[in-house]
């Protein structure tokens, strides 16, 4: 059952806030007001009165609320930035607790009520890669961007991203996990703040993915439009685009949701490494395990790359490396062409291939020196999991341009010794 809601009181209700700095601020709360949907599930059914034997209480989606916040004996504008940071941790804690899959479970009839509750039923892994033409939030110099990941904004449930200085193309490569307890309404927010130090953070954008979108056991490569808020989306300025990788995995327990990491499945190499005899996944070991293996790039060719030289053509290379190594390869110059081929091969050994990136340069080659012309950043995901494949990508900072790659993936896996690492 769903209901139209809308509730307007004045409670008393006084928060200790701690800030940074130290400083204790009492804090009021009042004038709260919030209008939504309510959503009422009724089980399970019995057989005494009332016939059911609780109350699931819900919003349908995120609600609009309204209150009004106060310093006991002080002005709230005393210290810079306190009032947004309050009302955003409220509005969170809010929208973490009472907005739909969450619940609050009302027993009517005594008994345990524990398979009500929200459980978890899988685990998504995030790689956030690299971020390209960031709107530039500072007057000189360029911004200082980092991110913000969550699927419930709780602060223990917020991953954060090293800040990268001066960088409006960041390359970050990080890895996050997250829980997962309803797939099909769940979403992943991604929020590009530019980092002031001391004062508040100024966001640059945010994007977000429904997990639903996602298909389990498969490897999801997303580019995302940042917008510069996701709920009233009125300003259509570009910010930037924030690049991502997302691999859901069920838990085993979950049948007919097809798991990569079962028996029944043919195994790659890195689901070899990882599978446990449960047939789950030992996230436990998986931190453990290092990706070593032989890495082969076939270089094929290149297509519609801008014009270079006078004559309306270029005289095109390629530059490859891994972002760790220090091993960089080349391939020949084809003179006087925008689609030249190759097909040339570099194999490159490659230590820990979870955490590394390829790095793709492509060059025009002159008489006294050479051009850059544009690049691709690839992670070592996909090729790992597929253990080969060959795809086109579409050069970055180039006017136009796409380069024909194949890859292929010999693995070497070890594990790390914990004793040592301890």
């Amino acid at each position: 059952m769903e209901l139209e809601l809308q509730w307007d009181g004045n409670p008393n209700i006084v928060l200790d806030i701690q800030t940074t700095l130290g400083i204790s601020l009492p804090v009021q709360v009042k004038n709260i007001g919030f209008t939504g949907v309510l959503r009422l599930i009724f089980k399970p059914l019995v057989s005494e009165f009332p016939c059911f034997g609780a109350v699931c209480c819900s919003l349908r989606e995120k609600s609009k609320v309204e209150f009004t916040l106060k310093v006991i004996g002080g002005e709230m504008t005393a210290i810079p930035g306190i009032s947004d940071a309050i009302e955003g941790t409220i509005r969170d804690t809010i929208e973490d607790t009472l907005t739909w899959p969450n619940r609050i479970i009302v027993p009517i009839v005594p008994g345990d009520y524990s398979d009500l509750e929200l459980k978890p039923t899988g685990v998504l892994e995030v790689k956030l890669v690299e971020a390209r033409d960031l709107k530039n939030k500072d007057l000189v110099g360029k911004s200082d961007p980092f991110a913000l990941i969550y699927i419930r904004p709780l602060h223990d449930k917020t991953k954060k991203s090293k800040t990268i200085n001066n960088d409006l193309n960041p390359i970050w490569n990080e890895h996050y996990e997250f829980v997962v307890e309803d797939i099909s309404t769940q979403h992943l927010t991604v929020k590009i703040y530019d980092d002031e130090g001391l004062q508040s953070s100024e966001i640059i954008g945010c994007a977000r993915v429904d997990l639903a979108d996602i298909q389990p056991g498969k490897v999801k490569d997303l580019w995302l439009d940042l917008v510069k808020d996701l709920e009233i989306q009125r300003d259509k300025k570009p910010r930037g685009q924030v690049h991502l990788e997302l691999l859901y995995y069920p838990y085993a327990k979950h049948e007919g949701v097809p798991n990569p990491f079962a028996n029944q499945i043919q195994l790659t190499s890195l689901e070899k490494v990882l599978k446990t005899e449960s047939n789950g996944y030992d996230i436990n070991q998986r931190k453990n395990v290092i990706m070593r293996g032989v890495l082969s790039v076939t270089v094929i060719s290149a297509e519609e790359l801008p014009p270079m030289d006078i004559g309306g053509k270029a005289d095109p290379f390629v530059v490859l490396y891994l972002k760790k190594g220090e091993t960089k390869k080349k391939t020949r110059v084809v003179t006087d062409t925008l689609n030249p081929i190759w097909n040339q091969t570099f194999d490159f050994m490659v230590e820990d291939a979870l955490h590394d990136l390829l790095m793709v340069e492509v060059w025009d080659h002159d008489t006294f020196g050479k051009d850059y012309i544009g690049r691709c950043i690839l992670t070592l995901t996909r090729v790992i999991l597929e253990g080969e494949f060959q795809d086109t990508f579409v050069l970055q900072g180039a006017k136009s341009g796409k380069l024909n790659l194949h890859f292929k993936w010999t693995p070497q896996p070890i594990y790390r010794d914990r004793d040592r690492d301890q």
